[in-house]
């Protein structure tokens, strides 16, 4: 019997020229690889303080998993990174 695979979505919060995004994508990617989930990775270009404060975006890059922040402290958090 094949064993079930896990889906999740995965945003990946930036801004234009973060370099921090593109090992950051890998990185997610590989994880999910070695967990055998098929991660579903989205990446989100945040433009303006308006988008930053409606995404939850504390700072690029923001990585959200199934529409929760990773850092279970930012769950909470109203501050924005976006400057």
């Amino acid at each position: 019997m094949k064993a079930e695979t896990r889906a999740i979505d995965v945003n990946i919060l930036y801004t234009d020229g973060c370099k921090a995004t593109p090992p950051t994508i890998e990185l997610v990617r590989a994880i999910a690889a070695e967990m055998g989930i098929h991660a579903r990775v989205k990446t989100v270009l945040v433009e303006s303080l308006e988008q930053a404060i409606q995404l939850g975006f504390l700072g690029s890059p923001t990585v959200q998993v199934n529409g929760l922040d990773i850092d279970p402290s930012a769950r909470t958090s109203s501050s924005c990174g976006f400057t």
